[in-house]
């Protein structure tokens, strides 16, 4: 039997963001071994071609060199051999972000899918990787954070680590460096939280929320299948990220969004901290265990195309703020403001009477994760659409089982027949097995609402559990979408331009030109700059009030330039349109009997 295949990686040169790793085969294919690097990397549908990122590479043999020639963008052939072969190269790190690879004075952290080369034919077989200390004295304090099966280690993690497979290697993130540890313990199992970058984080608070997430979505599916989890952290001055795997996650944040010592109630940076948290802890079943089948075993080389996101995205991002409320880490109110804002955001894109969440799934990789300046008009979210789908789905099932049935026990079986034996959800296995629960046909609901661009009846939905829902104009440019104690009054809509933008030079560049705005209907386009309104000039701090400020029934004349050319339009106000939401709780004597009952049991913990 082979040796395991064996990876060595060295912190090389922190200024230069580069590591060196080291490629040990023994007995490679006598035909001529051909190793590859993955495209992209799971729970993240886009061709990031990770292979650019190799500086350099050569094969050695007993000391002699091997001619290692490239087959394509990200696959090397050696010429046919015996005995043992190394391959170095040298990885280029320098991605901030939660899918790839970093290094610089201050942190390492890899993926294994940016930096581990596929022996192919050999994917099976042990994998051991040598995580070695870095050399640096400046580096002495670094330590090693991962759920890697560790089998010779030193007290600061580094040594060796050994895998059953490839895929297995490649599902192991590490964060190298002088972290904040943070233990808890949930549903009786070890977790721990490290953070990297500054910050002032209350570990106590942290923690505490952490356990009775975790608990939450472990009583849910009534298991927590790992012994144990890790959760790392990186803080910066305004991340936002995060990427599942099997019993970790690798997040991004906002170091003020983390809790500080003192805070009261969460604030809105703190509850958008745990939401993430939440998300990718409930992706411990959902996407890592209950799974397309066309994502089970992916070749990792080419786009792997699947209908499902709408689900496993959307359903998860159902959930991951549904159990803040439910574990009792925010209140209902807060809770009806994060989904007043979700839907908000499905609203605001003309796109959703274009593309279903279907395709926006199957399309992920060209067109969600490949957003340009025509996005909001022509795709839609199958995670902010695909969570009011499981409300919607929630409520359905409800009401087909006078609420015997509701979507958590859709997900509880969809653990039991999928993820807990490893199977691969068919395509239509989720609309199969809704209607067997619903004992009644679904398809319908399927075919309007995920393979159909019918509107969402959410005013039906919320009323269901006692939510009131009004549809507005927003309030100004930082208003996505509220909650309110009583229902809320009228508001007036006021002119706006129908575009976004950004401040360039103390100007505004459009980035967004929505369908049917004033700005569409006046001709501009993404890219233009906003240069004077009625022959005064317009700075990108007054583009909002001076818009807001028009009277209606009359043109104005609106100079940009676009490129180096200074053009001239007409530019006919019109109102804002009532895409923004508040949400409230329907007082109890306006509620039957059924619907009090409903809403208690969709806020209760599992």
């Amino acid at each position: 039997m082979s040796a395991p295949l064996q990876y060595r990686i060295v912190v090389l040169n922190p200024a230069a963001h580069r590591y060196e790793v080291t490629l040990r085969i023994d007995d490679p294919d006598p035909a001529g071994q051909r190793i590859t690097l993955p495209a992209w990397i799971p729970g993240s549908y886009m061709i990031r071609d990770f292979a650019r990122n190799i500086v350099t590479i050569k094969a050695e043999s007993m000391g002699r060199p091997i001619a290692l020639d490239k087959c394509d963008k990200q696959t090397w052939q050696l010429p046919p051999l015996q005995g043992t072969v190394d391959i170095r190269y040298q990885v280029y790190a320098w991605d901030l972000s939660v899918r790839s690879a970093y290094l610089d004075q201050t942190r390492a952290y890899f993926n294994g899918s940016s930096v581990f080369l596929r022996v192919i034919g050999r994917e099976s077989e042990q994998h051991q990787v040598d995580i070695a200390a870095p050399q640096d004295d400046e580096l002495m304090n670094w330590r090693v954070a991962t759920t890697l099966p560790a089998t010779v280690v030193d007290a600061r993690g580094f040594g060796q680590y050994q895998v059953p497979s490839y895929d297995a290697l490649i599902d192991y993130p590490v964060e190298i460096s002088d972290h904040s540890p943070m233990q808890f313990t949930a549903a009786g199992i070890p977790h721990q939280m490290v953070i990297s970058g500054r910050h002032r984080c209350d570990a106590e608070r942290l923690t505490a929320d952490l356990t009775r997430i975790c608990e939450q979505h472990a009583r849910m599916y009534g298991e927590l299948p790992v012994d144990r989890y890790l959760f790392m952290t990186m803080a910066t001055g305004d991340g936002y990220g995060g990427l599942e795997h099997r019993d970790s996650t690798s997040l991004m944040c906002a170091r003020d969004d983390l809790p500080r010592p003192g805070m009261k109630a969460p604030e809105e940076g703190y509850r958008r901290f745990l939401g993430l948290c939440s998300h990718e802890y409930f992706h411990l079943w959902n996407v890592k265990r209950i799974r397309p089948e066309r994502l089970k075993q992916a070749d990792l080389s080419v786009e792997i195309h699947t209908q499902l996101l709408w689900a496993f995205e959307g359903f998860t991002s159902y959930y991951d703020e549904l159990a803040l409320v439910r574990a009792g880490c925010i209140d209902s109110l807060s809770f009806l403001e994060l989904l007043a804002q979700t839907i908000t955001k499905v609203l605001r894109s003309t796109g959703r009477h274009k593309q279903t969440v279907a395709e926006s799934s199957f399309d992920a990789w060209t067109k969600f994760y490949k957003q340009d300046e025509n996005a909001p008009n022509a795709i839609v979210s199958y995670y902010t659409k695909g969570a009011l789908v499981a409300l919607g789905l929630d409520m359905q099932l409800r009401d087909a089982t006078d609420d015997r049935v509701t979507l958590d026990d859709l997900m509880r079986e969809l653990w039991q027949r999928y993820g807990k034996p490893d199977i691969g959800v068919p395509e239509d296995g989720i609309e199969r097995l809704a209607s067997e629960l619903a004992g009644t046909d679904l398809s319908d609901f399927f075919a309007r609402y995920v393979h159909g661009t019918d509107e969402l009846p959410l005013d039906d939905w919320l009323a269901s559990v006692g939510v009131g829902i009004q549809r507005r104009p927003a309030g100004d440019a930082i208003d996505q979408g509220k909650s309110s104690k009583t229902p809320p009054e009228a508001v007036e809509a006021k002119p706006v331009l129908g575009a976004r933008w950004m401040v360039e030079n103390g100007f505004a560049r459009l980035s967004h030109v929505l369908d049917g705005g004033a700005a569409q209907a006046a001709g501009l386009s993404a890219g233009d700059r906003l240069i004077a309104l009625d022959g005064i000039q317009l700075p990108a701090d007054k583009v909002a009030q001076r818009i807001a400020q028009l009277p209606s029934g009359r043109t104005f004349s609106l100079h940009v330039f676009r490129r180096d050319e200074l053009l001239a339009v007409e530019l006919a106000p019109q109102p804002a349109p009532a895409d923004t939401v508040t949400l409230w709780l329907l007082a109890d004597d306006q509620l039957d009997s059924r619907q009090q009952a409903r809403r208690s049991a969709w806020l209760a913990s599992a």
